[in-house]
């Protein structure tokens, strides 16, 4: 192989792999991922970035086969100090020309009642429907293994028995 022929094909492999995992009108959905807590899992998390190019749109609501509620989430301190995840019916605000990000300890979609548990390298099909922009379907691998991003969230507690996040 020709070093240009060997450039070239590293070039689309690597912008396949950039490549934005999903999209609608102005919407892409970027690194998305789900964690489960283990075999015995009730309730999984999927974590994701959603850039807008356009004008201000809104995440309203989000679906999928795997559990028989999927919701979106956030994390909230209790007057206590204990941080508590709540159903944030209203949705998730995704600014013009910007990001939202779905991160571990803060927003979130959370799954309840699994239907099945699904394992490290599977994927999920999972549905976000925006305002404006309406649905933009998404698979999202299982990774497990995804280093926690360095946070300070004090005391959780997990009365919908989420995983540890």
């Amino acid at each position: 192989m020709t070093q240009t022929k060997f450039f070239a094909a590293a070039a689309a492999a690597f912008f396949v792999l950039a490549a934005p995992m999903a999209q609608a009108g102005d919407i892409t959905v970027n690194d998305a991922y789900l964690r489960v807590s283990g075999a015995m899992a009730k309730s999984a998390a999927a974590f994701m970035v959603i850039e807008n190019v356009g004008a201000e749109d809104r995440l309203i609501s989000v679906t999928s086969d795997l559990a028989q509620k999927v919701e979106l989430h956030t994390h909230q301190q209790d007057a206590g100090g204990v941080m508590k995840m709540t159903h944030v019916e209203e949705g998730f605000a995704i600014p013009a020309k910007g990001q939202h990000g779905l991160v571990r300890g803060a927003d979130h979609v959370m799954f309840l009642g699994l239907n099945s548990v699904p394992v490290q390298g599977d994927v999920v099909t999972l549905t976000l429907t925006f305002e404006k922009a309406g649905d933009v379907v998404v698979e999202v691998p299982v990774d497990n293994d995804r280093a926690e991003a360095p946070m300070e969230h004090g005391a959780m507690d997990h009365e919908t028995k989420a995983p540890s996040n």
